[in-house]
């Protein structure tokens, strides 16, 4: 009896999931969102962070990272339930473990994410992208 009180509880929440509505395209949420904060990830030995400000900057940076993996997941983006959930979901996670190193103020920890990001990058732009890479291979 519990279980089906529990169950009449829960069929009406679920039918109110909020409609989400996706502000930009796939395009502007990578040239906009993605690339600038996947870009403070690997290239973080350029300037790394030393004051309380720049470690902020970079954990920033990082989580806007994380959730941006979680974007890409939202109806009208979900390219499909194989892959593309697999490389976003790789996303979140280095994202996120990016964003734990920051906070943990951990150079080395953050460095460690940057083959696992690039990994998750790369894996979707050849499924994903037509013209990856963009640069034509060289005839040998």
């Amino acid at each position: 009896m519990r279980k089906i009180i529990l169950i009449l509880f829960a069929v009406p929440a679920l039918a109110q999931a909020p409609a989400f509505q996706p502000v930009g395209n796939m395009s502007q949420l990578m040239i906009n969102i993605i690339y600038p904060t996947s870009d403070a990830i690997f290239y973080v030995d350029r300037t790394p962070p030393t004051t309380e400000v720049e470690w902020n900057q970079l954990k920033n940076q990082a989580l806007m990272l994380a959730e941006s993996g979680n974007l890409l997941l939202m109806p009208g983006r979900l390219r499909d339930n194989g892959n593309w959930v697999t490389d976003s979901k790789m996303m979140v996670e280095a994202g996120a473990a990016a964003y734990k190193a920051a906070m943990a103020k951990d150079i080395d920890g953050v460095r460690a994410v940057n083959d696992k990001l690039y990994a998750a990058c790369v894996t979707c732009h050849m499924q994903y992208r037509a013209d990856y890479p963009k640069y034509p291979k060289k005839k040998q």
